[in-house]
C-alpha cells in the first residue's frame, strides 16, 4: 500500500480512538482494583516529549490514592496538551503505567504556484494560526492552514484560487506539507449600483467611494478589487456624506455582493434610504457645564438655519470635551440629543454636558522609544505627574514631542487606574524614525589622485536629542571641513547652544564657464556660537556671534564680482557676523504638518571689515481642508545692504531658482551675472541683494502609503525672484528683475537618508535666457 494511504489510515484510527476516549477510560479503569496508594508511575512511548511534561500534567503523584476519576482526568489532561494521538492508563499491582503515542511534528511546509505572495508572507500567516515547522500536526490544523491560505488570496480579490494539500510522512514521526496553488485571475468590480438615491445622482455618490470599476491608476491603487474592509469604509463614507448635508435619518438598508460563475467579475448593489433633509432650528445646552455655559457656547460651530452637519456637531462636542479636560475632567461627555420636526424639516440639537469625575495624572508612561531616551520626551511635556489632568497641556505636550522630528507618529492615550477613580495614567506611544545618515565616498583621477568625501548628520545622537553634523571633502575643487553641534537643552530651562566650525576651499569648476581650467580659489574659514532662548511655548529668540575670513587667491578666469570684492573688502576680508533671530512654531508636526503656522525672522549684521546688514523673513501656514487634504502657503522675503556706500558683499547674496524656490528653473540661476575676465560670453550666477518668494501647495498622502504620513503628493504654484543691483562687477539687466512663476506636481518623503523631493514643473512666466529643468530631484530640500 502507498505510504500516503497508510498515513491516512493511521489518521483515521487516531480519530476513532480520540472519539472513544471516554470508553477507553472506562475500559482501562475497569481492570483496576479498588483504590490504592501509588508506589510507582511509569511513562512509556516518549521520543521527543520530556517526561517532566507528562508528570507535570498528571493529576496524581507517587503516594497519592489512585481512583477511577483520577485515571479519567489524566487521560483528558494528556489529550488536552495536543501532544499525543493515543493515551492509555494501565495498572500493574500498585504501579501506574501511562502508555502514549506522540503526535507527529510538522516537517517542511512548502508551496508551488505562488505568484501573488512571497513564501515568507504565507509562512508567517500560517505560523500565526499554529502551523509551522516543529509544531504538532493534526488534521484540523492542516484544514485551517488551507483555509487561511485561501483567505489570503480573497483579500487580493482572487476568488478563483484553488489549493490542494499533500501530506507526506517522513522519518522521525514527522510529516511534510505541500500546498499546490492555482491562483487564477483577479476578480474585478464591473458594476456598482446604488438604489434609492434621489437627492444626489449616482456618480456624485460613487465619487465618495474608494472602490470603483477601474481607471488610469487602478493598477496601483487596486481600487477595482473588492475587499470587505474597503467596502465597509465606503458605506461609512456614504453615510458621512449624507449626514453632513442634513439627512439625519439616512441609512444603508442592505447590500449585495455578486460574483460571476467564472469568479472574474463582481457586482455591488447598495440599497439606501435617504429620508428628508433637516435644517438646524436651535442649539441648546443642558446638563452640567461647570457654570461656564457662555464659554462653552462660544465653542459651537453649528450654524443655525443651515442643513444639519454631523462634522460640525462632532467638532463642537470635541471642542467642549477638550475644554472640560482643561479643568481636569478627562472622561467628560457631551451627548447630542436631536429633536426633529418632520413637518417643517427642522431639528433642535440639545447638547447635554456630563463632566463625570475630576482626575489627576498619576504617571506618564512612554512606549516605543528604543533609541531615544525618556528624558528627551519628558522634558517636552507640560503636563506633570501627580498634577490635575489638563487637556490643553497634554495636547501642547504631544505637539512639542512631534515637533522634535524624531518620530513618525506620536500618540497620547488616557488610561484609567483600576480601583482609583480619581487617577489616570498617560501612555505616550511613539514610532521612531531613522534620524541620522552617514555617507562615505572616494574618487580617483590622474589630476587629483584619490579624493575622499565623508558626510554625517545625526539629529538625535545616541538618543540624547543633540545634533551632530560633520562634512569632510578632500577634492581639489571643493575642499571642505565642517563640524556642527547643537544641544537643545544646554540649560535645564531649555536654552539651546549651537557651535559651528568650518573651513572651505573652493576652486569653481562650474558648467557655466567655458574654460574649465580655472585655478583661482576662494578660501573661507570661520566659526559661530549661537544660543536659543525660549520665552513661550512656541517662541524662541536666537542670538549669536561668529568670526569669518574670506580670502580670494588670484588665478585665471577670476569673475569680475570676485575681483571687485577683493578690492572693496581686502584680502583677506574678515568680519564678525552678529545674528539675532526670532522663531514661532505653532505647527502640529515637524515632519508632515497639516495645520498651524511657522514664522521666523533673522537679522545679521557684519562687523569688522565685512560690514553689511541682512534681513530674512519666512511665513508658513497650513490649512487642513479634510483629513486627507492640506493647503500650504510659504512666503519668504530677503533684504541685504552693504555699509559705508559699498554694496552687499557678493558672498552674502541671496540665490533663487530650483527646488526650495521657483521650481522648474535651474538651481541658483536667478539674479545678476558676473563676467569672467571681462568676457560677456562667460557668465557666473551671483544672485542678488533682495529676494521675494511665494509657494502654494495642495498636499495629499500617497494612496497605499499606510502609516507613513511623510510620503505625500503635492501640486504647486511658485512665484518669485532674486533682485539684483548693477555694479561691483555684477551685470543686472532689466529682465533679471522680473518675476518668474511655475506650476507642477511632485512627491516628497522623509526617507532614511533624508528628505527627498521630486518635482515636475512647467514655467508660467519666464524671460529670455532663463535655464529650465522640467524634472528636479533633491535630498534635503524643504518645502
Amino acid at each position: 500500500m502507498h505510504k500516503t494511504n497508510v498515513f491516512w489510515v493511521q489518521r483515521l484510527v487516531w480519530g476513532v480512538r480520540r472519539a472513544l476516549l471516554g470508553l477507553l477510560a472506562v475500559a482501562v479503569v475497569a481492570t483496576a482494583a479498588e483504590p490504592f496508594v501509588i508506589d510507582d508511575i511509569k511513562v512509556q512511548g516518549l521520543h521527543r516529549v520530556e517526561p517532566g511534561t507528562v508528570f507535570a500534567t498528571l493529576p496524581f503523584r507517587v503516594g497519592d490514592t489512585f481512583t477511577e476519576d483520577k485515571s479519567t482526568a489524566a487521560i483528558s489532561a494528556l489529550f488536552a496538551t495536543g501532544l499525543f494521538t493515543d493515551v492509555k492508563v494501565n495498572v500493574l499491582q500498585r504501579q501506574v503505567v501511562v502508555q502514549l503515542q506522540e503526535r507527529p511534528l510538522v516537517g517542511e511546509v512548502s508551496f508551488t504556484g505562488l505568484k501573488e505572495f512571497k513564501d515568507d508572507v504565507i509562512l508567517k500567516a500560517l505560523r500565526d494560526i499554529g502551523m509551522a515547522e516543529g509544531r504538532p500536526y493534526d488534521q484540523a490544523l492542516a484544514e485551517r492552514a488551507e483555509q487561511e491560505l485561501k483567505r489570503q488570496y480573497l483579500t487580493r480579490s482572487m476568488y478563483a484560487v484553488q489549493v490542494q494539500r499533500t501530506v507526506t510522512p517522513t522519518r522521525g514521526n514527522r510529516v511534510n506539507l505541500r500546498f499546490d496553488v492555482i491562483e487564477g485571475e483577479v476578480a474585478t468590480i464591473t458594476s456598482i449600483r446604488i438604489v434609492g438615491n434621489q437627492a444626489f445622482d449616482t456618480d456624485t455618490l460613487l465619487d465618495e467611494m474608494q472602490l470603483n470599476t477601474g481607471g488610469w491608476f487602478s493598477w496601483y491603487t487596486k481600487s477595482n478589487r473588492y475587499a470587505q474592509p474597503k467596502f465597509a469604509a465606503d458605506l461609512e463614507a456614504l453615510k458621512n456624506f449624507y449626514l453632513t448635508r442634513g439627512y439625519i435619518n439616512f441609512s444603508v438598508e442592505s447590500t449585495q455582493v455578486g460574483i460571476s460563475p467564472d469568479k472574474q467579475s463582481i457586482t455591488l448593489t447598495i440599497n439606501v434610504h435617504e429620508g428628508r433633509q433637516y435644517r438646524v432650528a436651535e442649539v441648546k445646552l443642558s446638563g452640567d457645564y461647570l457654570g461656564k455655559q457662555a464659554a462653552f457656547s462660544r465653542l459651537s460651530v453649528i450654524r443655525v438655519g443651515q442643513p444639519y452637519n454631523a462634522l460640525t456637531v462632532e467638532e463642537t462636542t470635541q471642542a467642549m470635551r477638550n475644554y472640560f479636560g482643561e479643568f481636569g475632567y478627562a472622561f467628560a461627555q457631551v451627548n447630542t440629543v436631536p429633536q426633529t420636526d418632520d413637518d417643517k424639516g427642522l431639528v433642535t440639537l440639545e447638547l447635554v454636558g456630563v463632566p463625570s469625575r475630576r482626575v489627576y495624572v498619576r504617571r506618564i508612561e512612554i512606549e516605543g522609544n528604543e533609541r531615544t531616551r525618556d528624558e528627551v520626551i519628558r522634558r517636552e511635556f507640560r503636563q506633570s505627574e501627580a498634577a490635575w489632568y489638563d487637556g490643553a497641556r497634554i495636547r501642547l505636550s504631544r505637539d512639542r514631542v512631534d515637533r522634535l522630528g524624531y518620530f513618525t507618529n506620536v500618540d497620547v492615550q488616557t488610561r484609567a487606574v483600576t480601583g482609583t477613580p480619581d487617577q489616570v495614567d498617560l501612555v505616550v506611544r511613539v514610532v521612531e524614525r531613522p534620524t541620522g545618515n552617514i555617507s562615505l565616498g572616494a574618487a580617483y583621477s590622474q589630476e587629483e589622485k584619490i579624493s575622499l568625501v565623508l558626510g554625517m548628520q545625526l539629529e538625535n545622537v545616541l538618543g540624547s536629542g543633540n545634533y551632530l553634523g560633520l562634512e569632510v571633502n578632500t577634492s581639489k575643487y571643493n575642499r571642505t571641513f565642517s563640524l556642527s553641534h547643537t544641544d537643545p537643552y544646554f540649560t535645564q530651562n531649555g536654552i539651546s547652544r549651537s557651535i559651528d566650525v568650518y573651513s572651505r576651499t573652493q576652486r569653481p569648476y562650474d558648467s557655466q564657464l567655458t574654460n574649465a581650467n580655472t585655478n583661482y580659489s576662494v578660501v573661507t574659514n570661520g566659526g559661530a556660537l549661537r544660543f536659543g532662548l525660549p520665552f513661550s511655548e512656541t517662541d524662541t529668540v536666537y542670538v549669536g556671534l561668529g568670526a569669518e575670513s574670506i580670502r580670494i587667491k588670484d588665478g585665471a578666469s577670476l569673475p569680475d564680482a570676485y575681483r571687485e570684492f577683493r578690492t572693496l573688502y581686502g584680502a583677506p576680508a574678515s568680519g564678525y557676523p552678529l545674528t539675532v533671530g526670532w522663531r514661532r512654531d505653532g505647527r502640529d508636526s515637524f515632519l508632515a504638518p497639516t495645520e498651524g503656522r511657522l514664522q521666523r525672522v533673522n537679522f545679521e549684521a557684519g562687523l569688522g571689515k565685512l560690514r553689511y546688514t541682512r534681513l530674512d523673513y519666512q511665513f508658513q501656514q497650513y490649512w487642513p481642508l479634510t483629513k486627507r487634504y492640506t493647503l500650504a502657503l510659504n512666503t519668504e522675503l530677503g533684504l541685504g545692504q552693504g555699509s559705508g556706500g559699498r554694496p552687499l558683499p557678493v558672498f552674502k547674496n541671496f540665490y533663487g531658482g530650483g527646488l526650495g524656490s521657483v521650481r522648474g528653473f535651474e538651481q541658483g540661476t536667478f539674479g545678476g551675472k558676473s563676467k569672467v575676465d571681462g568676457s560677456a560670453s562667460n557668465l557666473l550666477n551671483v544672485g542678488g541683494d533682495r529676494k521675494l518668494l511665494a509657494n502654494m501647495e495642495f498636499i495629499t498622502p500617497v494612496p497605499g502609503a499606510g502609516t507613513d504620513r511623510t510620503l505625500r503628493l503635492f501640486g504647486f504654484v511658485d512665484v518669485g525672484n532674486v533682485y539684483c543691483s548693477a555694479g561691483a562687477g555684477i551685470d543686472c539687466p532689466d529682465s533679471a528683475n522680473k518675476l518668474r512663476a511655475s506650476s507642477g506636481v511632485g512627491i516628497s518623503w522623509i526617507s532614511p537618508v533624508g528628505p527627498l523631493r521630486l518635482a515636475w514643473a512647467k514655467p508660467l512666466s519666464k524671460q529670455d535666457g532663463d535655464k529650465m529643468q522640467t524634472l528636479q530631484f533633491s535630498i534635503g530640500t524643504s518645502f
